[in-house]
């Protein structure tokens, strides 16, 4: 699976999820709640570049 990056630095990667905002460990990308944004700097998920 990819993984994303956002430009604070914050890395998601489908494999850990963010369990710590409610997404389970193996969530793709594509499967992120629709508000979910980066846990670090709350930017939403169409800052985020494609690794």
């Amino acid at each position: 699976m990819d993984k994303y990056e956002c430009p604070c630095g914050y890395v998601y990667d489908p494999a850990k999820g963010d369990p710590e905002n409610g997404v389970a460990p193996g969530t793709p990308w594509e499967k992120l709640p629709e508000g979910w944004v980066c846990p670090i700097c709350e930017l939403d998920k169409d800052s985020f570049d494609k690794q």
